[in-house]
């Protein structure tokens, strides 16, 4: 009641100038939708007759006149037309439709369509009459009149009438509600001020520049401030983001249940053989599976890829089909069986001795075989069978993965004209000038451009890509648009940022704690409790910069003397294309180099660095990041890397720092991060330095930001754009489709 007099000091006349407006617009906007609607249909009735100017003049070869009396009768099936009449060059009236008046002549007419309000009413309501001269080659042969229906009008205008009510009532709601909310603020401000001045405490400055005597107040606002900004942080590890069910959600509305599979060489599980002769089931150390895996189990598809496991045959129905993942069935997995001879050229020479360091700017010389290329071809095929033998209609959702299957998207486009197929490129594109070096550059990019949608991490790689294909194709780009017309097929290249599975408050209730997982990792590894933690997680390749962490490392315990007795690095190294020289070299530098350091720098018989070359489970990886004051990701090159958000995802207590590389595609969405130069080792040693003494406060408000970018845009959040975008080109190819139809019947 306090501010009620001044608030309906705002009210009132805001209401009487609304009140006002009204009253004003409807007659104007009465005689506008009028003045527009007869416009339209003179407009209108020119086209009719200019559309039915050849048809006239070929109905009136007939002497009898019924071919120009059946024209009118269709044409005037049209609901804005109620009458047509047909008028000689003598002013005779010789056909009409039975609802033209009769009493009606042509001379009439003509007076009516000459008035500047051309208005006639007959028995069925008011009509526009319009009269339009026929030309034949020989010259005038009559005139067409048209009767236009003017009862919509009337409709519309009072439907014009109630928007425009329903528009000024809502204006002046919100306005209301504004003014009356100004008014309440400005009243308890000027509460405020006032009550402070009684106090003597002057008045209220902003929070940012406290007046002396406010210092206690302001501190204690910041407190409540920080307290709140806890309980809704907290909240929000509650609340339901992008998740299984709203991807299964978004599948069932968007794409109706529409078959959804997924191509990728590595598959979600392998299944090897034990000592003992039992089968061992594991998951393998891959980005790709970590960001792929909780799409097919949101969308219960079929998964194929290659079965590399030493029991995979062992496990697989008649038809190479396996239920995943064990014990819970969720999707299919189909298994492609490749010849050593096969795997030797598709996978280890063409894909990673040439595709990959092609792709990475690590400075690794690609290498490009012949005899590789005519395996990788072969394999494509294999794969783009195996897809049309899985695909129950033909019209799936293709999800192609990475650059092991550059050629796939064409072979099935080929077979399944109508697939929709997503391919999605996990690694970097490189510039025209590097992809150049390919020999089979153009094959490579029209196998590509079989995709409907073709993704990639970030827009940068996806402008190196239409430069590419601009260099070496003739194709037609639109850069404002992203796509590329190839041969009659477009393709959207859009980048898609991919992440992994945020972690579910139920499965967060069964981590151990960060110090249990502190004290086991110490166990485990002989590390003292006083130490510092650093951790490395990564598989064993030259692009993830583990030889560049490690001079990094030791350049660190150089200059900062007091952590030769008081850290200790743990590097996870997971094996991988083993048999390639080059990453036999790699991995025997790094040991060379681990070895170095630990004999530098070990004090009382324990290693400095900690190297260890074995494949961990999910559940070991996961202990090691919660126990770890500090996670290096010093990738050379990138796609994404999705260690540095499984490092933040396993922070729940807030805790830890993250240093992340430059070149790595999460730096763009990671700013708090310390992000560094991985070539730059003074810098990296700096940063290492910085995160060890790191305040708690300062790690908790970096960690905190970073754990609500990666919950918020998490795998299902990716996946959720690109299916998204999948369902919104086949409504458009099905309305095309239908539209080919109607028009060829």
């Amino acid at each position: 009641m306090k501010t009620f007099n001044l608030q309906l000091r705002f009210l009132l006349p805001l209401v009487l100038v609304i009140t006002a407006a009204a009253y004003l617009a409807l007659p104007v906007m009465d005689r506008l939708t009028l003045r527009w609607f007869a416009r339209d249909l003179n407009m209108r009735g020119a086209l009719v007759a200019n559309a039915l100017s050849e048809s006239v003049a070929e109905a009136l070869q007939d002497p009898r006149g019924r071919k120009l009396q059946a024209l009118f009768n269709r044409a005037v099936q049209d609901e804005r037309l109620v009458a047509i009449g047909w008028c000689s060059p003598l002013g005779q009236l010789l056909v009409r439709t039975p609802s033209f008046p009769t009493n009606l002549s042509c001379g009439e007419a003509g007076e009516v369509a000459g008035r500047p309000d051309p208005e006639l009413r007959i028995e069925g309501g008011p009509v526009l009459l319009s009269m339009h001269a026929i030309q034949a080659e020989a010259g005038p042969v009559g005139h067409l009149v048209l009767m236009h229906d003017l009862s919509f009008i009337e409709r519309r205008s009072q439907d014009t009438r109630r928007y425009l009510i329903l528009l000024l009532a809502g204006t002046g709601a919100i306005m209301a509600l504004v003014t009356m909310a100004v008014a309440q603020w400005s009243w308890r401000g000027w509460v405020s001020g006032t009550r402070a001045l009684l106090r003597g405490e002057g008045l209220v400055r902003p929070l940012s520049s406290p007046a002396p005597e406010l210092a206690p107040l302001a501190e204690e606002l910041r407190s409540r401030m920080r307290d709140l900004e806890d309980e809704y942080r907290r909240n929000r590890e509650h609340e339901a983001g992008w998740d299984a069910q709203r991807l299964q959600s978004l599948l069932k509305t968007q794409l109706r249940g529409d078959q959804v599979i997924v191509v990728s060489n590595r598959e979600p599980y392998i299944h090897d053989r034990r000592p003992d002769g039992s089968v061992a089931v594991r998951r393998p150390a891959s980005g790709l599976v970590t960001a792929v895996e909780p799409v097919m189990r949101a969308c219960s598809g079929t998964w194929i890829a290659h079965g590399s496991g030493t029991a995979d045959r062992d496990v697989v129905d008649r038809r190479d089909h396996v239920s995943l993942p064990p014990g819970e069935d969720e999707y299919r997995l189909r298994r492609i069986w490749l010849t050593p001879e096969q795997e030797q050229g598709y996978y280890y020479g063409f894909a990673n001795e040439g595709l990959w360091p092609l792709c990475h700017v690590a400075h690794v010389r690609p290498v490009f075989r012949e005899a590789d290329w005519q395996h990788y071809r072969e394999v494509n095929e294999r794969f783009a069978d195996a897809v049309v033998a899985e695909a129950r209609g033909d019209d799936p959702v293709v999800l192609v993965q990475d650059y092991h299957f550059a050629l796939l998207p064409a072979m099935v486009r080929r077979k399944l004209p109508r697939a929709t197929i997503l391919t999605f490129w996990h690694i970097p594109w490189p510039n025209p000038e590097s992809f150049g070096i390919c020999p089979w550059r153009a094959e490579i990019l029209e196998g590509m451009l079989g995709s409907t949608i073709l993704g990639f991490h970030t827009p940068f790689h996806c402008k190196n890509f239409i430069d590419a294909v601009d260099r070496y194709l003739e194709a037609r780009i639109e850069h404002e648009h992203s796509a590329i017309s190839f041969r009659g097929e477009q393709t959207f290249v859009e980048a898609y940022p991919i992440s992994i599975e945020w972690p579910t408050p139920q499965a967060a209730q069964h981590w151990p704690s960060p110090a249990d997982c502190r004290r086991q990792v110490g166990e485990q590894l002989g590390i003292p409790r006083d130490h510092q933690l650093a951790v490395g997680v990564d598989r064993f390749d030259y692009t993830k910069g583990i030889l560049e962490r490690l001079h990094a490392v030791e350049r660190l315990l150089e200059k900062y003397p007091q952590w030769r007795d008081r850290f200790t690095f743990v590097q996870v190294a997971a094996p991988t294309r083993a048999t390639l020289e080059e990453y036999q070299a790699f991995q025997q530098r790094i040991q060379q180099v681990a070895q170095r350091i630990n004999q530098r720098f070990a004090t009382g018989g324990r290693d400095v660095v900690r190297l260890l070359a074995e494949h961990h489970e999910h559940d070991a990886v996961n202990r090691l990041y919660r126990a770890a004051d500090a996670c290096l990701v010093t990738s050379l090159h990138d796609g994404m890397n999705l260690v540095c958000k499984e490092f933040v995802a396993a922070r729940d207590d807030e805790q830890g720092v993250l240093i992340l590389s430059r070149f790595a595609g999460a730096a763009r969405d990671m700013p708090e991060a310390l992000i560094v130069n991985p070539y730059h080792v003074e810098e990296v040693a700096d940063a290492l330095h910085r995160a060890l003494t790191m305040p708690a406060a300062e790690q908790r408000e970096r960690m905190a930001n970073l754990r609500s970018t990666v919950r918020e845009f998490n795998v299902y959040r990716w996946a959720g754009r690109m299916l998204t975008d999948a369902a919104r080109w086949r409504l458009r190819e099905r309305v095309s489709l239908r539209v080919q139809r109607h028009a060829g019947e």
